[in-house]
Parts: structure tokens; sequence; C-alpha cells
């Protein structure tokens, strides 16, 4: 027997989703036709979530996704962080390199996470909220190979971000509304036949936990 939900719940799910895949807005008419729902319904889910911020009318009467949603993602960053802390500990610890969770933000990618390892003379320092075009690093690129099926398992990159830094990352896959990346940055010569596989690994672990 299925499991009862919400018709309504759904629906202002719905009105989300379509309003985050349209930058340039939508009306009311546009986005009850998307929905497929009469408009005096899209009329009372809209106003609803205009109440809790979650959608916004621009000055043209346009609906774009509100400053709520941001709120609601923030929240979501220190969950991420305490299931991807576990995984890049035991990577760095295992290859001897700065280990990181980068997430995509809009072009831009996000490192939500750091691990250093323990045992080393020295390592990359990698800061907790740098940001950078995902076209620009192992860590950007290898969130754009997730969004081909058929890509390489991990990108390698040679002073790309840091003179003399190379990196090397591996897409996070299978997890719905999250494009991400395991990497790992080091100063020292990198071994991708080797290592590539391991960060690969850790990636797939990562998934796991967010299953």
């Amino acid at each position: 027997m299925p499991a009862e939900t919400s018709q309504t719940l759904d629906r202002g799910l719905r009105v989300l989703d379509v309003l985050a895949a349209s930058p340039g807005g939508l009306t009311v008419t546009e986005l009850a036709g998307r929905l497929q729902v009469n408009r005096t319904v899209v009329y009372r889910l809209v106003s609803t979530l205009e109440q809790h911020a979650l959608v916004r009318k621009d000055s043209r009467g346009r609906l774009h996704v509100g400053l709520g949603v941001l709120h609601l993602a923030s929240a979501v960053q220190p969950v991420l962080r305490d299931l991807a802390v576990p995984v890049l500990r035991a990577l760095a610890e295992q290859v001897g390199c700065t280990a990181h969770l980068t997430v995509a933000d809009g072009e831009e990618g996000l490192a939500l996470a750091v691990v250093e390892p323990s045992w080393t003379d020295f390592h990359v320092s990698y800061r907790v909220g740098s940001r950078h075009p995902l076209t620009h690093g192992a860590a950007g690129k290898a969130i754009l190979m997730g969004r081909r099926p058929d890509a390489p398992p991990y990108a390698v990159t040679s002073g790309e971000l840091q003179a003399g830094a190379r990196g090397l990352a591996s897409p996070v896959r299978n997890v719905e509304g999250l494009e991400s990346s395991i990497g790992i940055v080091t100063l020292g010569d990198l071994d991708a036949a080797t290592i590539g596989p391991i960060v690969a690994a850790a990636a797939a672990e990562f998934s796991s936990r967010l299953s």
C-alpha cells in the first residue's frame, strides 16, 4: 500500500523546483502552465510561500525563489560537514595530503570542509569558505564532470589555483540536489594512478553516507 502524501505540500515543493530552474522568473500564468494546475491554486500556493519568504515577486510581478531558501540551505551545510569530516580525515591520513569537500554554489566551488594530515612535515593549507570558479582547479572540474555520466572518475590539475600546487578530485555522484566533489591538494609529487582510485573511493563513501 503506497504511503499517504500531501498534495498541497507536493505542489508547493514543485513550485520551488520550477522557479529554481527559471532564472528569469515566471508569471503566475506561466507557473500554472508548467505545473498544469489551475491559476487559483497557484495563487494560494504562491501567497503561502511568500509569507515564509520562500517565493518573492520582482518589480514586474514575476516570481522567483525567495531568500528564505538561503536560510534553509545554510542549515544543511553543518550536516554535510559532519558527514564529510570522517571520510576526509581517513583520506588525508592515507595519502598524506590536505583533503576537502567542495560544493557547487552557482558557478563557483565552495570549500565546505577541510582536513589536513597529522603526520606530514608540510602540507597545503586550504581554508574553509574558499571560493573559485568551477572551471578552475580539480575540485570544480570534478563537479562539472559529475554532470556527465561518461566522464572520467577524477580530475587532475597543476598550478591552477596556487603556484606549485597539484590537485586531484572526484565527483560525488548519486546525491540528488547536491553537486560536490571530494579532493586532495599537495605541493609534492602526485601519483594520479595510485591516488585517483583512493579519492574516488572516498567520494563514493561520502555519497553512501548521504543516501
